[in-house]
């Protein structure tokens, strides 16, 4: 029993070192370095961006009028053709047989004509005499009257037959480029129920077609009003990101809203001086849709979404970060456009994915950031 009080002056002795110890070992704390921006305000043009489909000029569909095989073509694929071109040749033989059949009709009315004009001319002073009744003189003017609508006939019918034989060679109807035939030498071809031989392309002046939707229309149409959306420059971005160097002007809406995708059809023209733009060709179109004045911007990565909730570091003038919830409007490039919670000069902290408590005290490092972008989305 008098060992106790010893025993527990010894462990109070041990307790007391261990706590010096631990006090003597911590480490001193550290100020996170924590990159900051300062929010701008400026102007901010609106760029809307969709994606369109290009369309030649002219786009001609070649069809065969007559049925045959065909004989030859005579074009390269791909390659430039001029109007009138010879392209495709049908089998004609029984179509200059019907030719030949159309002339040969009309030639025996021509001789019946000359036969009845003949007749009527000996009928007449015969009838003036009354050597002749007079119903021998109306038979025989009745004969000719038949006989030249018979020639008249017979010369709609021939050149009908030269039509349907002219049809067997397919000739270019435009300037432009021909695609890939559809049919080979040999083939044989129908008049209907065939698809296309082939088609050509004006590649002058491109349409390039897109859709919008019916509250965008609405939008555009009540701020920009309809002088305003015909003078609207078009960008066209292509399938590599790179901008087409020529600007377009919006050209027509279609008619209608499509019932089934609540969508309007929008064409822009654009002249397509350098050729670049082909028919069928995926682009982005991109035209400015407005302006905002006076907006506040701060770079994406200064704002933090939780779910529904946008949150900014703001850091105070004792280079504490407390959080801040703001409203968010639309991306400029890489940047947003803030309708609330920030002022213009307020600083943010560039958190990122680094985990930053709020209220605790940082060093700021201020970072020099170029809100110049035109991307918006």
């Amino acid at each position: 029993m008098r060992n106790i009080p010893i025993l527990l002056l010894y462990f109070s002795f041990i307790v007391l070192c261990g706590c010096k110890g631990k006090k003597e070992g911590a480490a001193p704390q550290v100020i996170p370095e924590v990159n900051v921006i300062t929010a701008v305000q400026r102007n901010v043009p609106v760029y809307a961006e969709y994606v369109g489909q290009t369309f030649g000029q002219s786009d001609v569909e070649l069809r065969s009028r007559v049925e045959g095989w065909v004989r030859s073509i005579n074009f390269k694929e791909g390659s430039v053709v001029s109007k009138g071109q010879l392209l495709y040749v049908i089998q004609d033989d029984e179509l200059r047989d019907r030719e030949q059949q159309a002339q040969a009709q009309l030639s025996q009315s021509n001789i019946l004509l000359v036969k009845a004009k003949s007749d009527l001319d000996r009928v007449k002073p015969l009838a003036e005499m009354n050597a002749l009744s007079k119903r021998d003189l109306d038979a025989a003017q009745a004969t000719y009257d038949a006989q030249v609508q018979a020639v008249v006939a017979a010369r709609a019918a021939l050149n009908n037959a030269r039509i349907q034989l002219s049809y067997s060679r397919i000739n270019a109807p435009i300037n432009g480029i021909i695609g890939i035939t559809t049919v080979q030498v040999g083939d044989y071809v129908k008049n209907v129920g065939q698809p296309p031989l082939n088609t050509i392309s004006a590649v002058g002046a491109m349409r390039v077609r897109f859709a919008i939707t019916e509250n965008d229309y609405l939008k555009y149409s009540q701020r920009l009003g309809k002088e305003g959306l015909k003078n609207i420059s078009v960008q066209f971005i292509l399938n590599d990101g790179s901008v087409f160097p020529e600007e377009g002007k919006l050209d027509f809406a279609n008619r209608e809203i499509d019932p089934a995708t609540g969508s309007l059809l929008v064409q822009a023209l654009v002249e397509n001086k350098t050729k670049l733009l082909r028919p069928g060709q995926y682009v982005k179109v991109r035209f400015k849709s407005e302006e905002i004045t006076n907006a506040i911007l701060v770079p994406q990565q200064a704002i933090n979404q939780m779910q529904s909730v946008y949150m900014a570091f703001v850091v105070n003038d004792s280079n504490k970060i407390n959080p801040k919830p703001v409203k968010t409007g639309p991306r400029v490039g890489s940047n947003w456009v803030i309708t609330e919670g920030l002022k213009p000069g307020d600083k943010v902290a560039l958190v990122g994915n680094s985990i930053v408590k709020p209220g605790i005290t940082i060093k700021p490092v201020m970072t020099s950031y170029s809100y110049d972008s035109t991307s918006i989305k």
